[in-house]
């Protein structure tokens, strides 16, 4: 057989639709190659300049002013009795001078129901990159921030931006960041969420939040050191609480060291969700999510909540938050809840009209009505 590939090469060679095919399958690889180079790059490039490049720039508008580094600007957060959001995208003006500060309807949504019913805690939105806030004070007005000014009504909201590589200085997975396996991820922008979920709670304690919930009660005196299921088999990471001492600080390290230890870039779910499992089925000592929830001592005073307090609609019937005919039946399944979480990565491209009688435009009418008004006739 290795006698004969110089004559098979030979055959390729002068075979001219091999060559093509040949020359376009390489066309293609080279291609993908660059484009994932390329894309790779710019959003560590992005989270780069959030050390310090961004602000050696010119500012492109003379009204943005830059988001204070939250581990300086006071008021600092309060251990254990702050609320925490992440974003993490990137969203730069195409001259890479800065970043815009940038919030949908729905996450404005989520950030204010957590400072309408928690008007004791502290609400910090963290901004992993160079953010601004283009201001609208100035003399033309000329970028006017509705949603912005909406959550910013609320004295308990504070907007910050945070630099990765300090944010992490001084903590358990310090070391691990600057290996940058956590930019070669296929999921950067949800891993870097992840990631810094785990970060905050070590840093603060305090309750973390995902950006697509909707807050329905006063979780200000609900005892720390607790998260929900979502489902018979995985708690989830989108309603984390942990003390910011004792237990629940330890509990936040073992979230730190198993994310590190475990860190896949190509499983989405393994560095959230999958973090949070891990620890609680070592610390209860179970892997049976029904026997956490039935007997709290085993988890030595780590709640699970049942799916009925965070996840009470399932990712696979998102739709009913957005259907009006499940209205009713909706609120029913949820009248017990805490917050409920309306699947952003399913139904972010299903727009709700002001007015509609679905169970999310209810939830917001309600719960969140600055932003749901300032958001303009669609949310």
């Amino acid at each position: 057989m290795l006698l004969r590939l110089p004559i098979l090469a030979a055959r390729f060679l002068h075979n001219g639709r091999l060559r093509l095919l040949f020359g376009i399958l390489i066309l293609v690889l080279v291609g993908s190659i660059a484009y994932t180079y390329t894309w790779q790059n710019d959003n560590y490039l992005c989270f780069m300049e959030g050390q310090g490049m961004a602000t050696q720039a010119p500012v492109a508008d003379a009204d943005a002013t830059p988001l204070e580094d939250v581990l300086l600007a006071e008021p600092k957060p309060t251990p254990g009795r702050s609320i925490f959001f992440h974003e993490t995208s990137c969203h730069q003006t195409e001259n890479k001078q800065f970043e815009k500060l940038k919030l949908t309807a729905r996450q404005a949504c989520a950030i204010e129901s957590a400072a309408l019913h928690n008007p004791n805690f502290k609400v910090f939105v963290l901004f992993a990159g160079p953010t601004y806030r283009i201001s609208t004070v100035g003399r033309n007005n000329s970028h006017p921030q509705p949603l912005v000014d909406a959550i910013l009504s609320y004295s308990n909201v504070h907007l910050r931006r945070l630099n990765l590589w300090s944010y992490a200085a001084g903590t358990p997975i310090e070391e691990w960041l600057k290996d940058g396996r956590l930019f070669r991820s296929s999921y950067l922008f949800s891993h870097i969420s992840d990631f810094l979920r785990y970060l905050t709670l070590y840093r603060y304690g305090g309750l973390y939040l995902d950006m697509d919930v909707v807050v329905l009660r006063n979780m200000e005196e609900v005892p720390p050191n607790y998260t929900g299921a979502e489902s018979n088999t995985h708690l989830a990471a989108g309603v984390i609480s942990l003390a910011a001492t004792g237990f629940g600080h330890e509990i936040a390290e073992s979230c730190l060291r198993d994310f590190q230890y475990n860190f896949n870039g190509r499983d989405w779910g393994n560095n959230g969700p999958g973090v949070i499992t891990r620890v609680a089925q070592k610390i209860c000592g179970t892997k049976d999510i029904a026997v956490m929830q039935e007997d709290p001592k085993r988890c030595l005073g780590f709640k699970v909540f049942g799916r009925g307090a965070f996840y009470a609609v399932p990712w696979k019937k998102w739709r009913d938050f957005f259907e009006p005919e499940k209205l009713e039946e909706t609120l029913a399944r949820c009248k017990d809840s805490y917050v409920v979480h309306v699947w952003n990565k399913h139904s972010s491209s299903l727009l709700i009209k002001q007015g509609s009688k679905s169970a999310y435009a209810k939830y917001a009418e309600q719960n969140c009505p600055r932003a749901y008004k300032a958001a303009g006739e669609y949310f």
